[in-house]
C-alpha cells in the first residue's frame, strides 16, 4: 500500500506541474487491500480518516459501521438462539403430554374410556379440536365400506396421513367437529384394528412433511390396547 500512496503523491505532484495526473484504478486498490487484510490494524491513522455514507446517519466511520454489523450480527444469533429454546422446551412439553397419554391409555378398560382419555389430552392439552377413535372390530365397528374408502384412499403410502379430506371423509370421522387439518393413524400390525383421527382448525397444522415420532408411539400403544379390549 505504501507503493500505492507513493504513486498518488507522484500523481499528485506531476499534476501540480500542469500534467495530468495517472488515474490510480479502484480494483488495484481493492486488491491490494484484500491481499493486506491487516493493513488498517497497521495503519490505524488512516482507518480514523475513512468515512462511509450511512443511509440512515449521513456518513460514519468504518470502525463505527463494522461494529454496528457485529451488533446486528449478534441480535440475530441472539434471537436465533431464544427462538430454538423455545421451540425446545415446547417439544419437551409436547413429550411429557404423550408419555403420559400412552401410560393412561394402557390402563383403558373400554372403548369409552380411552375415546374420553384422548379427547382431554388432545384437546384440553394439545389444543387440538377434534379426535375420533374408529375401531375395525365388534359392536362399534366402523362400517366395512367406510373403512376401504380410507384405507384405499389415504393409506397408499403407510399407516399415516398428514392433510386436509373432503367435507364427506370429515363428517364420517368427527361428525361436527371441526378439522381443517387432520392426522390420521392405522392401528394394527397390519392395519386390522382401527383408525385414530385428529382434527386441528388451522389448515396447515397437520402436513404430510410431519414427523410421525410420537405419533408412532401413540400407535404402538394403541395396538396394545386394543388388541387387549377388543379381545375381550
Amino acid at each position: 500500500m505504501s507503493e500505492l500512496l507513493g504513486h498518488i503523491e507522484n500523481g499528485l505532484t506531476v499534476a501540480s506541474q500542469d500534467s495530468p495526473a495517472p488515474r490510480i484504478d479502484a480494483e488495484e486498490i481493492k486488491a491490494y487491500l484484500l491481499s493486506h487484510p491487516h493493513f488498517f490494524v497497521e495503519n490505524p491513522e488512516v482507518l480514523e480518516c475513512l468515512f462511509i455514507p450511512h443511509q440512515q446517519k449521513g456518513s460514519v466511520s468504518l470502525v463505527e459501521l463494522q461494529s454496528e454489523q457485529l451488533r446486528n450480527k449478534v441480535r440475530q444469533l441472539s434471537q436465533k438462539l431464544n427462538q430454538l429454546i423455545t421451540i425446545a422446551k415446547q417439544n419437551e412439553q409436547i413429550y411429557r403430554i404423550y408419555a403420559d397419554l400412552n401410560l393412561r391409555l394402557l390402563r383403558c378398560r373400554d372403548l369409552s374410556e380411552s375415546q374420553t382419555i384422548l379427547e382431554e389430552v388432545m384437546q384440553d392439552e394439545l389444543k387440538l379440536a377434534s379426535v375420533s377413535l374408529k375401531v375395525f372390530k365388534g359392536a362399534m365397528a366402523f362400517p366395512e365400506i367406510q373403512r376401504k374408502l380410507f384405507i384405499e384412499k389415504r393409506f397408499k403410502a403407510g399407516p399415516f396421513f398428514f392433510g386436509r379430506l373432503s367435507q364427506h371423509e370429515r363428517q364420517l370421522l368427527f361428525a361436527d367437529g371441526v378439522a381443517e387439518s387432520v392426522a390420521l393413524v392405522l392401528l394394527g400390525d397390519d392395519g386390522e384394528l382401527g383408525m385414530l383421527a385428529v382434527g386441528s382448525k388451522d389448515p396447515g397444522h397437520f402436513i404430510p412433511e410431519m414427523d410421525t415420532l410420537l405419533l408412532t408411539q401413540l400407535q404402538q400403544f394403541l395396538n396394545v390396547m386394543l388388541a387387549n379390549i377388543l379381545t375381550y
